[in-house]
């Protein structure tokens, strides 16, 4: 995101929900550490989810402070300013900035927390942190715990509990805010036109290395800043692997191109898979596969309303992929036979979605009491049936080796929900004319 386009508002009014949430207590919740790729060279740079929902601040090396009751505030600890490593580096905030680009009630110097943790510690009934998330900042957590048990005999108290803070911030990213959709709908319209790109680059000789590249491209041209995950590009039997990443083999006339990609805008994830032929049109054994694939998809965000269960997409699916099975001849026995015992498995192993936002796999949980949660307006999930045949002496020659999904972007609205990636081309009409278009 660009420093313009910050909106202090948005990430104040976010702490302010966190420490009403909090009832009292401290929060101490630090940024994603940088990591180091080989030697001395690192990865491109990611901030922590949960430390950048509630800041917006994007360097490493920063840790945030909230203070809950009847007078919350909020404090950064940051990098301080310095010349000589911003000329190898890039220019950094520092404290007094960050403060009031981010709203923060106060800005220290990253070297000071451990310090000011010893003294924001004393007395507070509860502290709040990603406990179990990283040793290290476990065990420096530990370290403050115990410097206030250190000062009992002078009366001061250390906190009494101490809670997972990732619980409370989980729910809190369940449901997104306008300014969330908005970003998402725009990562997913980035990510619709790189599909496009990569159905009209595809052809027989090329690699699934070079349609990735397509993709690459496609997201950065746009400004997208990572791609969201890996991209699967995965040709022929490759598709029937789940997480294949190699993305090195030659695409052949006849298989299908699975692509798995989405990318990450300003943080927030798009995640979209289609399936399309190599060569200009689906075979008659891939366009049957592709339209069952479809209709359970299309059946699943039926499903999708405020008020439904989370199970409920994914029951939609399953039960219109393991009718078309059977009429497939691909199992046998009755529908409800092949409900019970879940013989459908052999070819849909995987469930239909999964939570979306700064996260592909986002925060937030699918149970509560032991009961699938309600979908509420402002929750995003993927939409993702697929069917992955392998090859095999008791499967027909032309199902061998075909494996499809097709993964859409949903959020739940009160009306129903909104396909944000609904411009990724699904219909085999859209589809074999782009192919046919290529040329």
């Amino acid at each position: 995101m660009k420093p313009d386009d910050i909106q202090p508002s948005i990430y104040s009014g976010r702490r302010a929900r966190l420490a009403s949430a909090m009832a009292e207590g401290i929060a101490v919740i630090p940024t994603a550490p940088e990591r180091i790729r080989n030697r001395d060279t690192h990865f491109p740079y990611r901030f922590d989810s949960h430390f950048y929902y509630l800041s917006g601040f994007p360097e490493p090396e920063a840790v945030l402070v909230l203070v809950a009751g009847a007078q919350p505030r909020s404090l950064l600890f940051c990098r301080e300013r310095n010349e000589e490593r911003e000329v190898w580096d890039g220019v950094r905030y520092g404290p007094e900035r960050a403060r009031e680009r981010f709203g923060f009630d106060e800005a220290h110097p990253i070297a000071t927390l451990d310090e000011a943790m010893a003294k924001l510690l004393a007395d507070q009934p509860a502290l709040h942190t990603p406990l179990g998330a990283d040793p290290d900042w476990d065990t420096r957590v530990m370290h403050w715990l115990n410097a206030v048990r250190a000062q009992a005999r002078t009366g001061v108290a250390a906190p009494g509990r101490v809670h997972d803070v990732r619980g409370l911030v989980d729910e809190m990213r369940l449901v997104k805010d306008a300014h969330e959709l908005d970003v998402m709908r725009r990562a997913a319209v980035i990510s619709a036109g790189a599909h496009r790109r990569a159905m009209a680059a595809a052809r027989p000789g090329a690699t699934e290395y070079q349609i990735e590249a397509e993709l690459l491209h496609e997201f950065r041209r746009h400004g997208a800043q990572f791609p969201a995950y890996w991209p699967i590009v995965a040709g022929g039997a490759n598709a029937c692997v789940l997480h294949y990443v190699a993305n090195d083999a030659p695409l052949a006339d006849h298989d299908l191109l699975l692509i798995d990609a989405g990318c990450e805008l300003d943080g927030y994830a798009s995640d979209i898979t289609r399936t399309f032929p190599v060569g200009r049109a689906f075979s008659p054994a891939q366009r049957e596969v592709y339209e069952l694939v479809l209709a359970a998809q299309a059946g699943a965000i039926a499903a999708v309303r405020a008020g439904a269960g989370w199970n409920e997409p994914h029951d939609a699916a399953v039960r219109v992929l393991a009718q078309g099975l059977l009429d497939l001849k691909l199992l046998q026995g009755g529908l409800d036979e092949v409900l019970e015992k879940e013989t459908y498995k052999r070819f849909y192993m995987h469930r239909t979605g999964h939570w979306l936002g700064l996260d592909v796999h986002d925060a937030g949980e699918y149970k509560r009491a032991g009961a699938w949660r309600a979908l509420v307006p402002g929750m995003v999930l993927t939409v993702e049936p697929g069917l992955y045949i392998r090859a095999a002496d008791d499967i027909p020659a032309h199902f061998r080796n075909i494996g499809i999904r097709i993964e859409d972007d949903v959020a739940v609205s009160a009306a129903g929900c909104e396909v944000i990636s609904a411009a990724a081309p699904k219909s085999i009409a859209d589809i074999e004319a782009i192919k046919r278009d290529a040329g």
